[in-house]
């Protein structure tokens, strides 16, 4: 996936905005220097300024919003992959609601979603109003892709994940493909059910999933609390809704944001400072404490051995690539904002007209998780491939003409989460007090999603918010 958004935005000045050099009862610190404009290095500038810290945030890109961005190509707004969330992503609705972004996004009444098969077969998966888990027996009972005794075996799947604890670390040493093969869930419940969320949520293929972290996504979303699963699809750009709205957030509470700043390195604090240094343009910055929020591999380069010894560890978490696959028709092909697809190498199809600001035809996203396969195939090789595919998921595409076609590539969307990936995701803090790490990859307890980057980012600024004010107290 790629895109950028570049130049000022909301009256400020080459990307930056100015903030305040004081907290407390009018003491003199330095700001706090958070590393990376992504989600989880937004939300800890955000949490940091609103509880009135200083803080400047370093992000070596023209833009912030890190994976979740925007470009244009001719006249069309695009984002560089589709992101959607939950109702029980309470982090990140909570972010949003402080970029003023919860009246841009379109969130489910009730969880409904509809299942296409190339062969012509319909199936739809909408939760009741029952409490939960009890809210999605009766769309297994209906749905039309599994054969009655296949529904009944999904349902007695279903409970057996619910039994699972995801904090087990056996559970993070597991598969979760042999989990599902020793619980009777054979090929065809797998491939019409269970790869539907498991592969989405986790950008891996179910027989190189970590057990652990998709036991927690389908206790929490689809087995949890009745609404939990509810789907939430952004209605204007990401890098609006994230990128340019976080910038004027941080500049409203007084921060500074710096952009196209690469920081190189951190270094040990300056004399008279009680947090770790960085490294900028060849120039050493003095900070009152320092939140890394890079992908890790970008971490590891940048934090010490010797305040983080296991970073060898964590920064081998590895990379697994997300491709999309957008197409612009002459007219609509599609009633349908979003479905999800079995048996075909297209897996969601989302319609991005609105968003991206068509007014004529109609622009779907189709997005392949775990791509693996496809991250390096040319893209004329990917339009033989999936139109056909479209065409045989949304039959009113054979009439339509091909506008433009363009993919966009994540090649670390997410890292690899297989068994034994949850052993090393380090902690928010390191062995150097006033360093901390946030990012989707540390130990969140959630899956690599928005929402762990979200929570990651809160939990950082927590971390350093009591350093600080241990540091005032003496």
């Amino acid at each position: 996936m790629n895109g950028q958004l570049n130049g000022p935005e909301n009256g400020t000045e080459n990307g930056t905005a100015h903030g305040t050099r004081s907290a407390g009862e009018g003491a003199a610190v330095p700001p706090v220097a958070v590393v990376g404009g992504g989600l989880a290095g937004i939300t800890a500038a955000l949490a940091l300024a609103e509880a009135g810290w200083p803080v400047t945030l370093y992000e070596a890109r023209p833009r912030l919003g890190g994976a979740t961005h925007s470009f244009t190509r001719g006249g069309l707004t695009a984002d560089n992959g589709q992101h959607v969330f939950l109702r029980c992503c309470t982090a990140y609705r909570g972010l949003l609601d402080r970029l003023g972004g919860t009246g841009r996004v379109r969130l489910q009444e009730r969880f409904d979603v509809r299942v296409l098969t190339p062969h012509g077969g319909r199936g739809r998966l909408r939760r009741a109003a029952l409490p939960g888990p009890l809210h999605l027996l009766p769309a297994l009972a209906g749905y039309r892709l599994l054969s009655p005794a296949d529904r009944l075996r999904a349902a007695r799947g279903a409970f057996a994940l619910r039994g699972l604890d995801p904090a087990e670390p056996a559970l993070d040493r597991a598969a979760l493909g042999g989990w599902l093969a020793e619980n009777g869930q054979r090929e065809t419940v797998r491939r019409a059910l269970w790869d539907l969320f498991a592969v989405a949520a986790l950008n891996i293929p179910a027989d190189e999933a970590a057990l652990g972290p998709a036991a927690m996504v389908f206790r929490t979303a689809l087995l949890g609390r009745a609404d939990a699963a509810d789907i939430g699809v952004p209605s204007v750009p990401l890098g609006d809704l994230h990128g340019g709205a976080a910038l004027s957030a941080i500049a409203r509470l007084g921060g500074e944001v710096r952009l196209a700043a690469k920081v190189e390195r951190v270094l040990p604090c300056l004399p008279g400072l009680s947090g770790p240094s960085i490294l900028v343009g060849g120039a050493r910055v003095g900070a009152s404490a320092v939140v890394v929020a890079t992908p890790h591999g970008q971490a590891a380069r940048l934090v010490p051995p010797e305040a983080a010894p296991d970073r060898d560890a964590w920064a081998g978490l590895g990379a697994s690539p997300i491709v999309n696959v957008h197409v612009v028709y002459d007219r609509p092909v599609t009633r349908l904002p979003f479905a999800a697809v079995v048996g075909s190498p297209v897996q969601w199809i989302f319609d991005r007209t609105a968003s991206g600001g068509l007014t004529r035809g109609q622009y779907l996203t189709v997005s392949v998780s775990a791509a693996r396969h496809w991250i390096d195939v040319p893209t004329a090789v990917m339009r033989e491939v999936f139109l056909p595919e479209l065409e045989r998921l949304l039959p009113a595409a054979r009439a339509a003409r091909v506008v433009d076609l363009f993919i966009t590539r994540e090649r670390r969307a997410t890292f690899r989460q297989v068994p034994g990936s949850g052993g090393l995701r380090p902690g928010a803090a390191t062995r150097w007090p006033g360093l901390f790490l946030a990012g989707a990859w540390t130990d969140t307890g959630w899956p690599d999603t928005m929402e762990g980057a979200v929570r990651s980012g809160l939990h950082a600024a927590r971390l350093a918010r009591r350093h600080l004010e241990r540091e005032l107290a003496r």
